[in-house]
């Protein structure tokens, strides 16, 4: 059972009643009077079992994103119901006004709608349904709390979309649209077209202009159907926060913008999240269904408490791939990165591959740096000194290896990633 306010204002009459008579038995009186009027008002409410009670939760909604949730709710009885219900979601759910106020005649049933705007990416659960039946005078009612699981799946917000028209202008000019066309390593043939001035002559098609009566040169463009592994480190150095966000966030959002330009340029993606095992993994997909599937398997992924196993990830790297690729790792490329073995195990790899290593920089760690106020400020500035010659160290030893190195911020990682993209493809390395 539940009280509602008029039973509290009830009680409360008593007060003055037993003030003016004087006496502890008129109070007495008054709250059997009060106690008898809620029992019976208890009694008197319907069952809450009789209302029948289903969700219609949404498949996803990306982060950030509003989305709506749908309780329906039927009278299975024969006498009409008055009263409230809770749709409860986890607070990072982000559930708004959740009670809704019911009135429902026998055999009729209502859509209680919830808007959910949730606060942080995975699968947010439901909690119970509670339902609140109101008896006849309003003093009480009957509740039952009905357990109807739930889960909403959030996905990546991928913040980092507004980079890719811009990306994809400059793709374009790399794929053969633009006025410079130059054979190289990393570029196959494209098509043929009339010779003009300024043209390199060793271009020139001789067969084709034999027969076509006029010069003819052969135009480039950089190799398409290339392989980008993209593995994502979800270790304990992915649950570093930068910022308002855990360095995992900033990577799969670097994974998802770099997984669209490959995509667009014509290459496969295969994309490993691990840390000592697979935790995610997104390969022969292709089109149109590569994003969403990237998005819908990363979505769920949180960081461990656990070292990763470099030599494992090695293994993925030559199990997955059967020629030369673009080995994107996002990993932390602190002294910890030493003390791991991940230069000694992805040694390979950057031999056999072009290895690309993406870290995100904690911008606090500049500011720290400068800090000079006391001597408080003067010990953490130089611990903050040391870390950074020791990334530095790290960065320079990986490419020394032949890998390239990419270090920014959380918001400037995924389009420096991208840019790394275009450049290896622009110079013929991938």
């Amino acid at each position: 059972m539940y009280l509602t306010w008029r039973a509290v204002l009830l009680s409360a009459l008593g007060v003055p009643i037993a003030a003016t008579a004087g006496s502890a038995g008129a109070a007495l009186i008054w709250a059997g009077i009060t106690a008898v009027l809620v029992l019976s008002d208890v009694l008197g409410a319907p069952s809450p079992r009789l209302l029948a009670s289903r969700r219609e939760p949404p498949a996803s909604v990306r982060l950030s994103d509003t989305t709506q949730t749908v309780l329906l709710v039927q009278n299975m009885g024969t006498r009409r119901v008055r009263g409230i219900v809770r749709d409860a979601w986890q607070p990072s759910a982000g559930a708004g006004p959740n009670r809704h106020a019911i009135d429902l005649p026998p055999g009729e049933a209502r859509r209680l709608t919830t808007t959910l705007t949730p606060t942080r990416r995975g699968d947010r659960d439901a909690g119970a349904v509670t339902l609140r039946v109101r008896g006849p005078l309003g003093l009480a009612g009957r509740q039952l709390s009905v357990d109807l699981p739930a889960t909403l799946r959030v996905l990546p917000e991928f913040a980092s979309r507004r980079h890719l028209p811009s990306r994809l202008a400059r793709l374009r000019e790399l794929d053969g649209r633009s006025a410079v066309q130059i054979r190289g390593a990393g570029s196959e043939f494209d098509s043929l077209r009339e010779y003009v001035m300024g043209d390199d002559v060793r271009s020139i098609d001789w067969r084709a202009t034999a027969r076509r009566s006029e010069v003819v040169v052969r135009t480039w463009r950089p190799e398409r159907d290339r392989q980008v592994l993209i593995v994502i480190d979800t270790a304990r150095s992915a649950a570093g926060r930068i910022g308002d966000m855990p360095r995992l966030d900033a990577w799969i959002e670097s994974t998802l913008l770099l997984a669209a330009l490959a995509s667009k340029a014509g290459d496969r993606v295969h994309v490993i999240a691990f840390d000592r095992g697979v935790r995610a993994r997104i390969s022969g997909v292709s089109g149109a269904a590569l994003m969403p599937a990237i998005a819908d398997r990363l979505a769920p992924v949180e960081p461990r408490l656990v070292e990763p196993d470099w030599t494992a990830a090695a293994g993925m790297v030559r199990e997955t791939l059967s020629q030369r690729a673009l080995v994107v790792l996002l990993t932390d490329v602190g002294a910890g990165a030493v003390e791991s073995g991940m230069l000694r195990a992805l040694a390979p790899a950057a031999r056999d591959h072009q290895l690309l290593v993406a870290s995100v920089e904690d911008p606090e760690v500049r500011e720290i740096i400068q800090g000079r106020g006391g001597v408080t400020e003067a010990y953490a500035a130089a611990a903050a000194t040391r870390a950074d010659l020791e990334r530095a160290a790290v960065a320079d030893r990986l490419r020394r290896r032949g890998a390239e190195v990419v270090s920014a911020g959380p918001e400037a990682l995924p389009p420096a990633v991208a840019d790394a993209y275009l450049a290896l493809k622009a110079a013929g390395r991938l």
